[in-house]
């Protein structure tokens, strides 16, 4: 024995009755959109309403996490074309480059005679 004489404070039918359900569903499209916005003002980057769409999309399709991350990217692509804003092909094209989890774990596992192991 570890010499610790504790008590538990609640025993297992206590801690059910304790635990809280919250109920949660997927954002839609419209929610994505909005959360894009408002990370990309805080992040000082500007977007055009086209790439809002195109990201929401891609959000809807994979995850929100995913379409999050393309944002700086994005931005970084289209300061190399000349641009301020980020522009839907900016959108397109980074998304072309990086794949999302579960579309790399599909790859990874399809073609795993390729890898080490």
């Amino acid at each position: 024995s570890s010499g610790i004489n504790a008590e538990w404070p609640l025993r297992p039918g206590d801690l059910l009755d304790r635990i809280m359900i919250i109920r949660t569903s997927p954002y839609v499209l419209e929610e994505m959109i909005q959360i894009l916005k408002i990370r990309a003002q805080i992040e000082g980057l500007v977007i055009d309403e086209d790439s809002l769409q195109c990201l929401g999309d891609i959000g809807v399709k994979t995850t929100l996490r995913y379409a999050v991350q393309l944002l700086t990217p994005a931005h970084l692509l289209s300061k190399i074309n000349g641009r301020d804003a980020i522009h839907k092909e900016d959108v397109e094209e980074i998304a072309d480059l990086f794949y999302d989890a579960k579309t790399s774990a599909k790859v990874l596992t399809s073609e795993k005679d390729k890898y080490l192991h």
